[in-house]
């Protein structure tokens, strides 16, 4: 009986001896297709490699016609090959000719030979070539014949990889290595870059592929698992556990994975077939990707995802290296790709470089992504594939504006989005001509616009941008963006940085809103919740949970001595909340003048409209606070029972609809009435027409990313608000022919040449 490794180990032996021969590169790959099919004893084998073009070429042939080699093509997805690299899954057929998708070349002569095994040649799962053996006689390839097929192909694609192969490509015919590539994600920061890809977690290129002692090689592996295996086990038995900004769960599943016989025997297998431990890692890594990647069940992505994260550790565990320290040498254009990160980790590398961000998984409300939009740039979301095929310093464009990244883009796309940044840039510069002028529409309505705010790098846009103050600071990112609870002399120190820099503008600061999708990795919440956005969150979580409260309303009251502190309390359902909320306050204004510390000359406490129940209690709260703001991103989702997190309703439901704008005009109406003041902070502020439709609902107040401060303001300054105000007050009283409302605004808009 064979030995069933026996016929990958000689192959290997054969193969490193070729590598070594000063041979040119066809000679090489002639001698590796005749050296395979008498290995295998097949009377035909074929190197097929993939070019720019989406076509596969024959590059190199034993059995059949040799005066085809660089002649005979067949398009991706055309015929067994096509079929193969496409797929990114082998065949292994007793006849061939049987199946669907086969197809007769008759410059090859290949209609004589009924067995077939063609596996794909894959690096990083990417897939750059076909390799086929064939024979006349019925037969069914065995599983060592295969892994031997597997295994030269993963030598072939560093070949390929390294460019080996490059000077036996035609003009106009390159081969697939520097191919464009487009891919269309979720839009999640505005914005255009242009720049070079910085890997996130770069992969490790693993150069040395055969092993001379495979017991040696065995012996390494061994130990690389254990380590790996220890440092899971570390991490979970720290108390505050924060791998990555993920949550524990990702932790246990790692260490499932690092135990998992499967994957281990198949890492063992092919370093006895004579690859190296970590050549063996790449191998295995690479055909489980190349299964997967096809997979629509989106829990075996993410798993894929965890094993592609856990392979990248142990090749560090065999090659010795620590994490890349990529931050210390980014290009001055550099574009983040990564399949997720932790916010934290964005802020690692220097904002000045940074053109964009482009993530293959992550929401609008992901952690990363609000740092990401603080720091104004673009973020492209769910770019599946996006890290696969990307290499460091690829050139890359981000279009934050629909979601779309193009890798490597040809020359006329890459002009074209130049003009497209140059043309913003000039508008920009339009934008920034009008921050000192006065924010008030064409009929002399004077307007407060206020930006959003949470970190020590959106700071310098308060005066940037030209607002009137922060009417949102979001206190939470210190606590989602640190590895532990943040001291009170670190709270108490970013709230006098953020009152500094306001230089005497109002800012407004929010609670503590943590729980649902804002989960702190080393906090223990409420575990698993069905309803999370509904959930043990917010004002609900730090009444349960006071210590927090004090803490944080501490430190705010000491970093605001002499100077007027703004208190806003998130997702408040019932005025219980906010009287408990001020039992809280109290007794800390207390304790400090007890102990003679500097007070605020002024506090005022207000409460963010975000939770229906609040609609049915509107006087009664303008009564119990000093301010109300309007949460319109929390709202619209409760209000319309639509999952804001949910792509698959993302434009379905219109938060310009009648229904949502006749709640919003409520509450506005509900401000006048009391004199109280409404802002509203949210997604709808930012962008001009609806920020126009909530200046003619009656909002003189509005809170936006500093960016759309500019588009917004050039809005306002050319909106005859009191025509607007009377188109709408017709439309939503229901005495008028019914027109979709956005439609309304914008022939509104566009009949006075009013720029939305």
């Amino acid at each position: 009986m064979r030995d069933p490794g026996g016929g990958p180990r000689v192959l290997l032996k054969r193969l490193r001896e070729l590598m070594q021969q000063p041979l040119d590169p066809q000679a090489r790959l002639d001698q590796i297709v005749r050296d395979i099919a008498a290995n295998m004893v097949a009377e035909v084998c074929s190197l097929y490699v993939l070019r720019a073009d989406s076509v596969l070429e024959l590059y190199a042939t034993e059995g059949l016609n040799p005066g085809s080699v660089h002649l005979a093509q067949l398009r991706l997805g055309q015929g067994l090959v096509g079929t193969i690299a496409a797929g990114a899954r082998a065949l292994n057929l007793s006849n061939a000719q049987e199946h669907p998708a086969f197809a007769y070349l008759p410059e090859t002569g290949e209609e004589i030979y009924h067995s077939f095994l063609g596996v794909p040649v894959l690096r990083a799962g990417r897939t750059l070539g076909v390799l086929v053996v064939q024979n006349k006689t019925m037969r069914v390839y065995r599983e060592d014949e295969i892994e031997a097929m597997e295994t030269t192909a993963m030598v072939i694609a560093e070949m390929i990889a390294t460019g080996d192969l490059a000077r036996l490509s035609r003009p106009g015919l390159e081969l697939d290595l520097r191919r464009p590539a487009s891919f269309t994600g979720v839009s999640f920061n505005d914005g255009i870059g242009l720049g070079h890809v910085v890997l996130h977690e770069p992969r490790i290129v693993v150069t040395n592929l055969f092993n001379e002692d495979s017991d040696e090689e065995t012996r390494r592996l061994e130990s690389a698992l254990g380590s790996l295996r220890l440092s899971i086990d570390d991490m979970l038995s720290r108390r505050d556990v924060a791998f990555e900004g993920e949550h524990r769960e990702v932790l246990e599943a790692y260490r499932m994975f690092a135990n998992d016989r499967g994957w281990v025997r198949r890492l063992e297998e092919a370093v006895r077939n004579g690859l190296t431990a970590e050549a063996a890692v790449e191998k295995v890594q690479s055909d489980m990707r190349a299964r997967m990647i096809h997979m629509t069940d989106p829990y075996l992505r993410e798993r894929m995802s965890d094993f592609d994260d856990l392979a990248n550790r142990l090749l560090r565990q065999l090659m010795g290296r620590g994490a890349e320290d990529v931050a210390s040498s980014l290009p001055k254009d550099a574009i983040i790709v990564a399949r997720s990160m932790g916010a934290a980790e964005l802020l690692d590398y220097p904002r000045e470089k940074l053109r964009g961000l482009v993530l293959e998984e992550g929401a609008a409300t992901s952690h990363v992504v609000i740092v990401g939009r603080a720091m104004g740039i673009p973020v492209a979301g769910q770019v599946k594939g996006a890290v696969s095929m990307s290499e460091n310093g690829d050139a890359i464009i981000v279009d934050g504006e629909e979601g779309i990244v193009h890798l490597r883009p040809q020359a006329g796309l890459e002009a074209a989005y130049t003009e497209k940044v140059r043309f913003r840039a000039r508008r920009q510069e339009l934008y920034r001509e009008l921050r000192a002028q006065p924010s008030v529409t064409k009929d002399g309505v004077g307007i407060e616009l206020l930006m959003n705010a949470g970190l020590a790098v959106d700071l310098p846009q308060l005066n940037e941008s030209g607002a009137a103050g922060i009417g949102l600071f979001r206190t939470e990112l210190q606590f989602m963006v640190a590895a532990t609870f943040p001291r009170a002399e670190a709270q108490e120190k970013l709230y006098r940085d953020v009152l500094d820099a306001a230089r005497g503008k109002a800012v407004t600061f929010r609670t503590i809103d943590i729980g649902g999708d804002k989960v702190l990795p080393y906090f223990k919440g409420a575990g698993q919740e069905e309803n999370p956005a509904l959930g043990w969150r917010a004002i609900r979580l730090t009444l349960d949970r006071p210590g927090l409260l004090r803490t944080q309303i501490r430190a705010l009251l000491k970093a605001a001595g002499g100077r007027e502190l703004k208190l806003m309390l998130p997702m408040v359902t019932e005025l219980g909340e906010i009287a408990q909320a001020r039992e809280i306050i109290d007794r800390e204004v207390r304790h400090l003048s007890r102990f003679a510390h500097h007070l605020p000359t002024s506090l005022k406490l207000g409460a963010m409209v975000e939770v229906p129940s609040l609609l049915w209690q509107l006087d009664e709260l303008m009564k119990a606070v000093d301010f109300v703001s309007v949460g319109s991103n929390d709202l619209f989702q409760f209000i319309m029972a639509v999952d804001r997190g949910n792509t698959l309703l993302a434009d379905r439901f219109d938060p310009l609809s009648v229904p949502f704008m006749r709640v919003l005009k409520q509450i506005a109406d509900a401000g006048v009435r009391n004199n109280t003041t409404v802002t509203l902070c949210g997604e709808l502020a930012g962008r001009p027409i609806s920020a126009m439709a909530l200046l003619g609902l009656g909002y003189r107040s509005i809170s936006m990313s500093p960016a759309s401060i500019g588009p917004v303001k050039a809005m306002l300054t050319e909106l005859p608000l009191g025509e607007l105000k009377a188109l709408l007050d017709d439309n939503l009283s229901g005495t008028s022919t019914k027109v979709p409302m956005r439609a309304l605004l914008q022939a509104f808009a566009d009949d006075r040449d009013i720029p939305v």
